[in-house]
């Protein structure tokens, strides 16, 4: 009876575990709350491509990232293999740092610890270095490496992608034509 009892927990932790814990519009809607942020896309050039490839460690596919904005905000959500199925994991990028991170769908048996808030804390203002690494050491879980492996890569090409963004806008702003006031031309009316 003991053992049955055991086997039967044991099998429904590992079943709870699993699914999914928030949907992406749930997720948008907890971040932006009331603001309506707006879907944007991120432009991947063979060199963006290239370094989001050092970052996760595997090609990076498709030519756009899709990602929502309000002001300096950004969200990702982004998929990651753990060890054979993807965690979906969001992503919230504020001036340059982590503000959350959240597992909103885990499938695979193992790994699925790195949902709790006592794991993502870790990510809370951490930044990117120069050399797109985390600018803080990541505490792993016994038993979750992989998971822990994913969860840290979506995160830091978070904030390179973020980055990108930011800096685009910025060059974007400087390119812009500004007319002072004694630069304007004088509209004068006929009579």
């Amino acid at each position: 009876m003991a053992l049955l009892l055991f086997f039967t927990l044991l099998f429904s932790s590992t079943a709870l575990s699993k699914g999914i814990y928030q949907t992406v519009p749930e997720f948008l809607s907890e971040v932006f709350s009331p603001e309506e942020p707006q879907q944007e896309y991120l432009w991947l050039t063979p060199e963006l491509k290239k370094t989001a490839r050092k970052i996760i460690k595997r090609p990076v596919r498709g030519i756009r990232v899709r990602y929502w904005r309000l002001g300096e905000k950004t969200v990702w959500i982004k998929e990651e293999i753990g060890k054979e199925l993807p965690i979906t994991i969001g992503v919230v990028v504020n001036q340059g740092s982590i503000e959350q991170v959240k597992i909103l769908a885990f499938r695979e048996s193992r790994g699925w610890e790195v949902r709790y808030p006592a794991f993502t804390a870790q990510y809370l203002d951490v930044k990117i270095t120069p050399d797109k690494k985390l600018d803080t050491h990541i505490d792993g879980i016994t038993g979750a490496t992989l998971s822990v492996r994913a969860v840290t890569k979506v995160a830091t090409l978070a904030l390179f992608y973020h980055q990108q963004v930011i800096s685009a806008q910025s060059k974007q702003a400087q390119d812009k034509p500004t007319q002072s006031k004694e630069t304007r031309p004088l509209v004068t009316e006929t009579p």
